[in-house]
C-alpha cells in the first residue's frame, strides 16, 4: 500500500508493507466554496452578532488587520483583497498590518511578499510583534487567572481591529484562529509564557478539540475583551487548501461558530489504540521546524497505546530552529522524565517551554521517530527523538519489535484532523 504524507511542498509517499493491519485516516473532506471572495464579503457584510465591517470602520480613524505569519498557510490572496473591499473608502495611511509573530521570529520581506503579496508590501506599514520588548506594549489588564495581560501598544492604539486567521485543531488551545490573533499573536512574552505555564498545558481541558473550560483558550477571550472593538475573518480549510466556510464578526460568537463547523470534519473517530502511528506535520508552511512538528507528534499521541510508536515526517526547512529556548530545554535534559521535571518545578518560565513539555509527555507515552531531509541525526537525537531515515525501513523495526500483526494507523494530514478513540 502507498500512502502520500503532506510533507513540505511536495508531498513524501510511503510504501507499507502487504502483512499487517493498515489504517489510514483522512479529515472527511469538504468541498471548497466556489467562489470563497464572494462568501467573505457576504459574510463582512451580514455578520455573526456584530455589525458589518464597513459601517464599524466608517467610525474608525485607525484600523489595525492583524495577519498569521509565515508558519500558517492563511490565505491572503483571498482574504485579504476582500477585507480591503470592506474598508474601501479607508485611506491607506490609516490602515496597519501587525503580524502576529507571538514568540516566533521575525518574517522576511521576502516572506512577508509571499504572505500578503508585493502589492500589500508597498501599500501598507507593516508592524511585527516584539514579545520580548516591553516598551512596544500596554497594559491592558489583569485575566481572571491573575495574568498581566500586556498587548502591542500600536495595535492597542487602533480604533478598530480585524483578527484574521483560520480554524483548525490545536493541540492544547482547543483550535486556532479566533482570539489567538491578540494572545499569543501580538501579546509580551511574560503574558504569553504565563497563558502558556506548565500548570495550564497540565490542565484536563487545555486539549484538541476543546475551548469551554480551557484556561488557555478562556484568557484569550478575555485579552481580546480588554482591548477595545474587534472584527473576525476566519476561515476554514480543506486539505487541498481550498476555503471551505468563512466565519465573520462578533469574535467569540464567530470563531464558534468556526469551531462547531471544523468539529465536523476534522474529528475522526478510530476503534482502538494502535501500536505504531504514522503521521505528518500538514506539509507547507506548518512542519517548516521541529518546534512546529510537535503538533503533529501529539496527533498520532491521541491514538498510540502506552509503549507504541510514532513516527512523524516533517520537512524542518527551518531547521529545530536555532531561535528560542525549544532545542535547548531539550538539550539540557537526559530524559522527557527530566524535561519535564525541570519545567515543572522551575521557579521561572522560559521561552518555548510549552513545546518541550508537551513532547516529552508524548515521549513519556510512545517513542517518537522522526523523518526529516533538513534535520541532521545529531539535531534529532539532540532533541531526544529517534531518527528515521526512512519510514518504511522504521516500520520494518517496528514490526520486529511489536510482531507481523502490530496495528498500524496512518495521518497523511497530521494535526489537521483530531483522531480520537471512539467510546462503544
Amino acid at each position: 500500500m502507498t500512502v502520500k504524507l503532506a510533507y513540505g511542498k511536495t508531498g513524501l509517499e510511503v510504501e507499507f508493507p502487504d502483512g499487517p493491519e493498515i489504517t489510514v485516516v483522512h479529515p472527511k473532506y469538504v468541498e471548497g466554496l466556489a467562489d470563497p471572495g464572494k462568501a467573505l464579503r457576504q459574510a463582512m457584510q451580514d455578520p455573526v452578532l456584530s455589525s458589518p465591517l464597513k459601517e464599524l470602520a466608517g467610525s474608525a480613524d485607525k484600523i489595525g488587520i492583524i495577519i498569521n505569519d509565515i508558519s500558517r498557510a492563511t490565505p491572503y490572496s483571498v482574504i485579504l483583497p476582500a477585507i480591503l473591499g470592506e474598508l474601501e473608502e479607508v485611506p491607506d495611511g490609516d490602515i496597519t498590518l501587525f503580524i502576529a509573530l507571538g514568540t516566533h521570529r521575525e518574517n522576511s520581506e521576502q516572506e512577508l511578499s509571499g504572505i500578503l503579496g508585493d502589492s500589500a508590501v508597498k501599500r501598507f506599514r507593516i508592524v511585527q510583534n516584539r514579545c520580548e520588548d516591553k516598551s512596544t506594549q500596554i497594559k491592558v489588564g489583569t485575566s481572571s487567572f491573575g495574568n498581566e495581560l500586556w498587548i502591542n501598544r500600536e495595535l492597542y492604539e487602533c480604533d478598530l481591529k480585524v483578527l484574521t486567521g483560520f480554524i483548525e485543531p490545536h493541540f492544547f488551545a482547543g483550535f486556532s484562529g479566533g482570539g489567538k490573533a491578540v494572545l499569543p499573536g501580538m501579546a509580551g512574552l511574560d503574558t504569553i509564557m504565563n497563558n502558556h505555564s506548565a500548570q495550564r498545558l497540565d490542565h484536563e481541558r487545555s486539549v484538541w478539540g476543546v475551548t469551554e473550560g480551557n484556561p488557555i483558550a478562556e484568557e484569550i477571550a478575555e485579552a481580546v475583551g480588554k482591548v477595545g472593538s474587534c472584527f473576525l475573518v476566519n476561515v476554514t480549510m480543506n486539505k487541498d487548501k481550498e476555503v471551505t466556510g468563512v466565519f465573520a464578526g462578533d469574535v467569540r460568537s464567530a470563531h464558534a461558530k468556526g469551531c462547531g463547523f471544523a468539529r465536523t470534519f476534522s474529528m475522526v473517530p478510530v476503534p482502538r489504540p494502535f501500536d505504531i502511528v504514522v503521521t505528518s506535520n500538514s506539509g507547507y508552511p506548518l512542519d517548516l521546524n521541529l518546534y512546529q512538528s510537535v503538533k503533529g507528534m501529539s496527533a498520532a499521541a491521541q491514538i498510540v497505546k502506552e509503549g507504541g510508536a510514532i513516527i512523524v515526517a516533517a520537512d524542518c526547512w527551518d531547521g529545530v530552529p536555532e531561535h528560542g529556548l525549544y532545542g535547548r530545554l531539550l538539550g539540557e535534559s537526559k530524559s522527557p522524565q527530566e524535561v519535564l521535571e525541570k519545567i515543572r518545578n522551575a521557579g521561572e518560565k522560559k521561552r518555548d517551554q510549552w513545546q518541550a513539555q508537551i513532547q516529552a509527555k508524548i515521549q513519556i507515552k510512545a517513542d517518537v521517530f522522526v523523518r526529516s531531509n533538513n534535520l541532521t541525526d545529531e539535531q534529532i537525537k539532540k532533541a531526544q527523538l529517534f531518527v528515521s531515515s526512512s519510514i518504511e525501513a522504521t516500520v520494518e523495526d517496528l514490526l520486529a519489535k511489536y510482531g507481523p500483526k502490530a496495528s498500524i494507523c496512518v495521518l497523511p494530514e497530521g494535526p489537521l484532523m483530531i483522531p480520537y478513540i471512539e467510546r462503544t
